[in-house]
């Protein structure tokens, strides 16, 4: 299911890859996490890069083609990517979003 917006915000992005990340975060009894901008996919989260994969192929299914997080990911070194927020992932969205 992909959904077209027209004007995407960063409030309504977040709650919509938090809804993601609980889905994912569900499978390893975390759904309860607090996701904000702040939120880091490996410290907080707990993430590793096999969770980066699948949170990759529910973001397309989720936003279709626009969102290519494997490409948003590889233009980053290790250190960027351990350090890589909600936030980070949130604002390359709503970019990529508005750039229709």
């Amino acid at each position: 299911m992909s959904i077209e917006t027209t004007a995407p915000d960063q409030t309504g992005v977040l709650t919509e890859v938090s809804g993601i990340l609980r889905v994912l975060l569900d499978e390893y009894g975390l759904d309860d996490a607090e996701i904000t901008m702040d939120t880091k996919f490996h410290d907080d989260l707990e993430l590793e890069s096999i969770d980066l994969v699948g949170l990759s192929g529910q973001l397309r299914e989720h936003y279709g083609d626009k969102i290519n997080f494997a490409a948003f990911i590889a233009e980053r070194g290790l250190e960027e990517i351990i350090q890589l927020t909600v936030g980070d992932l949130v604002g390359y969205i709503v970019a990529s979003l508005r750039k229709g």
